[in-house]
C-alpha cells in the first residue's frame, strides 16, 4: 500500500491497486487508475493525457510525479545496430541500458542499481561502489524510454546491466510484476532473464515468487580460492552454498539455469579450470538432481583499463568450450554485440562521471 507521506509518490512504481488508492484519495473514480496505468506504461505523462481533465491533472501533479529517464548520451553500433543509452535519472544519477537485436526480437539489458557493491574484479560497474537502488519505476522507465526513442516494441529483458538485481530484491520483484501486467507493457516473464553474482539466500527467496523468469548465475571460477579472489560474494556464499541454492531453484520452478563464466586470460581459462568446472557442475547438480540441464555461457572478459583483466586468445576460448562439451556440459560462447561502442555496462557511466569531475 501507499505510505502516508507528504512526499510525492512515483506513478510508475505503483501497481493498479495502489493507483486506485491514490486516485480515490484525490476524489477521483476508481476507473481512472486503469486509465492512468495503461497510458503511463505507454510512455504518456499525465500532462499529455487528453482524456483527463485539467483539474485531475493538477491534483495528480500535486500528489505524484512521472519521470522517465532522460537520454544523456546515445551510441549506435555501425556493426550490428546495437544501441547503448546513458540515462540520467531524476536526481541526476546515471545508469546504462543496451538494446540488442536478436532473431527473436529486441532485447534490452537494464540496470538495477546506480553502481554496485559486489566488487567483482573484472567489472566496470562496481568501480566506485553502490550509490543507491533503482525504484521499480526507474527500472520500468528504462524499457519505456528506450522503446519510445526507437519507436519499436521491446519484447525481451535482460537484467544484467549496472548493479546486482537481487541486492535490490523488493524493487526488482515489483518491477517484474509491473512489466508483466497485461494492461501495461506486458512482457512475459519467460522473456525476462535475471543475472546474479550468487546471492544464495535471495535465489531461495526468488524461487518462492512463482515467476517463470530465466535465472543466470555468474560463476566465473570452479574453486573457492579463485572465485573469492574474483568475486568477494563467494566469501559469504561459496560454490557449495550457491549451487545448492541453484539445485533447489530448479527443483522448485522447473526452470533451466544458465551459468555465466567470464574467461580471464591466465586467471581462470586453463584446461585444468575447464575440467574442474565440469566436475563441479556434474558433481553438485547432476549427482543429486536427475535430469537437471546444465548450460554454461562463456564470456571472454571485456577489457577495462582499471581492472587489468584481459580476454584469452580465441583458440583458448574454443579449447575451454571443447573440454566442457567433452564432459557433458553444454557450452556456448556469447556473441559479442556493439563492440565499437563499448556495449558492456559500466564504462559509459564511469566515463561521464570522470568528465564531470574535470
Amino acid at each position: 500500500m501507499i505510505e502516508q507521506t507528504t512526499e510525492k509518490v512515483e506513478l510508475l512504481s505503483l501497481s493498479k491497486d495502489e493507483l486506485e488508492v491514490l486516485v480515490a484519495s484525490l476524489g477521483e473514480p476508481k476507473y481512472r487508475a486503469k486509465q492512468l496505468f495503461s497510458q503511463l506504461h505507454a510512455g504518456t505523462s499525465p500532462e499529455e493525457m487528453t482524456n483527463i481533465g485539467k483539474a485531475t491533472r493538477a491534483k495528480l501533479e500535486g500528489a505524484s510525479y512521472y519521470s522517465l529517464p532522460i537520454i544523456k548520451r546515445k551510441l549506435v553500433s555501425a556493426i550490428d545496430g546495437t544501441v547503448k543509452y546513458l540515462f540520467e535519472l531524476r536526481d541526476g544519477n546515471c545508469v546504462e541500458s543496451v538494446v540488442m537485436n536478436y532473431h527473436h526480437g529486441l532485447t534490452i539489458c537494464i540496470s538495477s542499481q546506480v553502481g554496485c557493491r559486489m566488487g567483482c574484479a573484472f567489472c566496470a560497474s562496481t568501480l566506485g561502489g553502490r550509490v543507491r537502488d533503482l525504484t521499480p519505476g526507474e527500472l520500468l522507465g528504462q524499457v519505456i524510454a528506450a522503446s519510445k526513442d526507437m519507436g519499436v516494441r521491446i519484447s525481451n529483458i535482460v537484467m544484467m546491466g549496472i548493479g546486482e538485481p537481487l541486492d535490490n530484491y523488493d524493487n526488482v520483484v515489483k518491477f517484474l510484476q509491473l512489466v508483466n501486467d497485461p494492461e501495461g507493457i506486458c512482457i512475459g516473464t519467460r522473456h525476462i532473464s535475471l543475472s546474479t553474482c550468487g546471492l544464495a539466500d535471495k535465489i531461495d527467496r526468488l524461487a518462492k515468487e512463482n515467476m517463470q523468469i530465466t535465472l543466470s548465475v555468474s560463476l566465473h571460477a570452479a574453486d573457492d580460492e579463485t572465485r573469492s579472489s574474483i568475486m568477494p560474494v563467494n566469501r559469504k556464499f561459496n560454490t557449495d552454498a550457491l549451487l545448492s541454492a541453484c539445485r533447489r531453484y530448479y527443483e522448485s520452478t522447473g526452470r533451466r539455469i544458465s551459468f555465466e563464466y567470464t574467461l580471464i586470460n591466465k586467471k581462470n581459462d586453463s584446461d585444468e579450470d575447464a575440467k574442474r568446472l565440469a566436475d563441479l557442475l556434474n558433481g553438485k547438480l547432476r549427482s543429486r538432481t536427475s535430469g537437471m540441464p546444465i548450460h554454461v555461457n562463456l564470456i571472454p572478459v571485456n577489457a577495462v583499463k582499471e581492472t587489468g583483466c584481459m580476454p584469452p586468445p580465441r583458440d583458448r576460448v574454443k579449447r575451454f568450450s571443447q573440454i566442457l562439451e567433452k564432459y557433458g556440459i553444454r557450452a556456448t560462447v556469447r556473441r559479442t554485440l556493439g563492440q565499437d561502442i563499448n556495449a558492456s555496462c559500466g564504462q559509459l557511466r564511469r566515463e561521464s562521471a570522470k568528465n564531470e569531475d574535470k
